[in-house]
């Protein structure tokens, strides 16, 4: 409304100018000099008047848009006045003024907002600059680096060098974990970086993570499953000795008292050695429990060379070749280029062998199965093996237990090889996971 009540304004001035400027020129051509100045005088005011009119138009817009620069919400134009035209823009200056500054009022609300969850988020947020200079530090992070002020990375030291190090030298999206001691606890400490683009600059964001409760909890768990699974192999063991040796010496206690002086009969003796034998067996087997538990428990630190992947996967196929159904499992390698990984071939090939044969006993007679043996590297630079089947696969409820020692679903099974195989894993610094979708596919996933 304004801007049209302005051009109107304006459009009858330069009509107004545009006829007195011919009225000027048509009296100077009649020789009427009288009426030549009056309208030349005319001319000059009315010009003189349409450069006031912009010039205050322009200083009120100009005046308006400096004020919104200098974050001035006080200004204000009046709009009872006579001149109509100034009105309608005082009115529409007022209009934007109070549309900015609820804009403005929201901005402040929402940004109060996620500042109030910033810092009362239960993870420690840092944003760092590559100068290490600290921009936010919320309470979580302070009060778990037992700090009360966090300018700058170089402020760790103080805390712990190797806390500086890790976080100084802290790449995006690769996790560390780690653990220091304090004046009053152990903190077990997870972190990691994204990077940040705020205001054309680059920032690092910092998210820690006490995770002593997490990790508490999960190895109270993994105890329990421990103790469970090895009370029930150990009293599966015994048991039978127990029954056998008490059966036994009551038998021998028998004839001994009711035929002390004759011998015992074959039948008796038969079932006596039967008797040792059994808990023989049972002993020898116990030890193989025994030596499979201590396995896990020595297993020597990688002897780390640089491999190509593409030959492991051709040696894994000639370690399998003899196992059964080995013929009847269509192989299929999908590697990245000249893929290569630093780690111990021996520990390696162990992990490999054990996810191949068990791909193939899970796939068992079906003439349709495949293993895929893929090789790649992931977008945060880590290389990643796969071991995939299309057996029957794994039950959800049973994903969490596989990884547990002596956990087993085979009636030969030892229960070792997949835990092993994760303990191997982590001795290279590395990690193993399974995914499975029943009758489908189960997927076996090194990262290294």
């Amino acid at each position: 409304m304004s801007s049209k009540a302005l051009y109107f304004k304006i459009i009858f001035r330069v009509v107004f100018i545009l006829a007195t400027s011919i009225g000027f020129a048509f009296s100077i051509l009649q020789n009427h000099l009288d009426y030549a100045i009056y309208l030349g005088i005319i001319l000059i005011a009315q010009v003189i008047g349409l450069i006031a009119f912009l010039n205050q138009t322009n200083k009120k817009i100009a005046f308006f848009f400096e004020a919104i620069e200098n974050d001035d919400s006080t200004v204000h134009y009046p709009i009872h006045i006579k001149n109509k035209s100034l009105k309608a823009l005082h009115d529409s200056l007022n209009k934007v003024n109070n549309l900015i500054q609820g804009i403005k009022i929201e901005h402040e609300a929402q940004e109060r907002y996620y500042q109030t969850i910033l810092e009362e988020a239960a993870i420690g947020i840092l944003t760092i600059n590559k100068h290490g200079h600290i921009y936010t530090a919320n309470k979580s992070a302070k009060a778990m680096l037992s700090r009360n002020q966090l300018t700058h990375v170089r402020q760790l030291q103080q805390i712990n060098k190797k806390l500086h190090d890790l976080i100084a030298g802290l790449k995006p999206f690769d996790p560390k974990l780690f653990q220091f001691t304090n004046e009053r606890e152990i903190i077990k400490l997870s972190v990691k970086a994204t990077p940040l683009v705020l205001n054309k600059k680059e920032l690092l964001l910092v998210l820690i993570q006490n995770i002593n409760s997490e990790i508490e909890q999960n190895e109270v768990d993994s105890w329990n499953k421990l103790f469970s699974v090895l009370t029930h192999e150990i009293m599966n063991t015994i048991a039978p000795i127990t029954s056998l040796s008490e059966t036994l010496v009551d038998t021998i206690n028998k004839h001994s008292s009711t035929n002390n002086e004759q011998l015992m009969d074959a039948s008796v003796s038969k079932n006596i050695s039967k008797g040792l034998n059994v808990i023989k067996q049972n002993s020898h087997n116990l030890v193989d429990f025994v030596n499979s538990y201590r396995t896990l428990t020595k297993i020597p630190s990688p002897d780390k060379n640089i491999l190509s992947v593409e030959s492991l996967f051709d040696k894994i196929k000639i370690l399998c070749s003899q196992e059964k159904g080995f013929s009847n499992v269509t192989f299929k390698t999908n590697i990245s280029n000249d893929l290569e990984i630093f780690a111990d071939e021996k520990q390696v090939l162990q992990v490999l062998v054990n996810l191949v044969k068990n791909a193939l006993q899970s796939i068992g007679d079906n003439t349709n199965g495949v293993i895929k043996l893929i090789g790649t590297k992931g977008y945060n630079g880590k290389i990643v093996l796969q071991v995939a089947d299309n057996g029957p696969g794994i039950p959800s409820d049973l994903l969490s237990d596989i990884f547990v020692p002596f956990f087993t679903t085979k009636k030969e099974g030892t229960g070792i090889g997949l835990s092993l195989s994760k303990h191997i894993m982590r001795l290279h610094g590395g990690s193993l996971r399974v995914s499975s979708v029943p009758e489908k596919e189960t997927v076996f996933t090194l990262s290294f």
